[in-house]
């Protein structure tokens, strides 16, 4: 590698943790100190600036990545770092995310200093989360409750739970475990409560399709069954169309050759849950995500969302 990479990023805490890390792995594969190998370019998306409005009504999961992706197209920047969850699943032309790093903790994180559990949630409380798919999984086990909107950062949420905003919120494990939080969870959810979003806890690196020199550098950081996990979910994803305005959760596993996966959809309000489940070979992720999103779309119907 001739040349310092250039790597865009999200200005958040956690953003610039996952950037920072691509750093010292690029570096550690290069024989370098990472700040010889690369350096961070901060980039404001249109999801960091517009913060008094759910993503649904913005436009859905572009709102991360469109300016990220603009500097990498033009030559700004030679690689970017995202959250996999935060990804549409389709990219521009001319870019591809082939390196995903190794998955962490992909649970929800449930908050709260009045209860210990969604279960144990006071007779409508009152539950913080911008998230449709969090928050019609908390309808659906608790109708009683209300979902109010929290935007904005980690600490930024965090803030507004200790400030009363809210009885209890729900975070990613993930981005808890990387910002070295984890003594401010009250309890992690388990799958089998609440099933994350697609790829919720994996990082991906996107890059121009034709840098080859880039491309060989990534494939020697990138982590094979993460990748597998991850195509797994987004197959199941891009067939249901699914954006910041469709409550979509679906989770895969690895075991040996053998990949298991779960998938649901729901209403907004949690009235109406369809899930579904495959299992087949690992090689197969994509295929089995695929039909996997088809059985729900299927089942869905074309009125699912109406009135929503």
């Amino acid at each position: 590698m001739q040349r310092r990479l250039r790597i865009g990023t999200r200005g958040s805490k956690l953003a610039l943790i996952q950037a920072n890390d691509v750093a010292v792995r690029i570096g550690r594969a290069l024989g370098l100190p990472a700040e010889e190998a690369a350096e961070i370019v901060v980039i404001k998306t249109t999801g960091d600036r517009v913060q008094d409005r759910n993503l649904s009504e913005l436009g859905g999961k572009g709102l991360f990545t469109k300016e990220i992706e603009d500097a990498l197209t033009d030559g700004g920047i030679d690689l970017a770092v995202h959250s996999m969850k935060d990804m549409p699943t389709v990219l521009p032309d001319g870019l591809v995310i082939d390196c995903i790093l190794e998955r962490v903790d992909p649970r929800d994180a449930f908050l709260s200093a009045k209860a210990t559990s969604i279960a144990t949630l006071p007779k409508g409380a009152v539950v913080g989360t911008s998230s449709l798919r969090r928050g019609a999984q908390v309808k659906a086990r608790r109708p009683d409750v209300t979902i109010v909107p929290f935007r904005g950062n980690v600490d930024t949420r965090l803030q507004k739970l200790a400030d009363g905003v809210a009885d209890a919120t729900l975070l990613a494990m993930a981005g808890l475990t990387r910002m070295g939080l984890l003594d401010k969870v009250t309890a992690p959810l388990s799958t089998e409560e609440i099933l994350p979003a697609v790829a919720q806890g994996a990082v991906g690196v996107e890059r121009r399709t034709h840098d080859d020199e880039v491309g060989e550098l990534l494939q020697r950081l990138h982590h094979v069954e993460t990748g597998l996990r991850v195509a797994a979910e987004r197959a199941a994803l891009a067939v249901l169309d699914g954006s910041c305005r469709t409550p979509i959760a679906a989770l895969a596993i690895i075991e040996g050759k053998k990949l298991a996966m779960r998938a649901m959809i729901l209403t907004p309000d949690g009235s109406e849950v369809i899930e579904t489940s495959r299992e087949g070979l690992a090689s197969d992720a994509i295929a089995i995500g695929t039909d996997a999103g088809a059985e729900l779309k299927s089942r869905a119907g074309p009125h699912f969302f109406d009135g929503y």
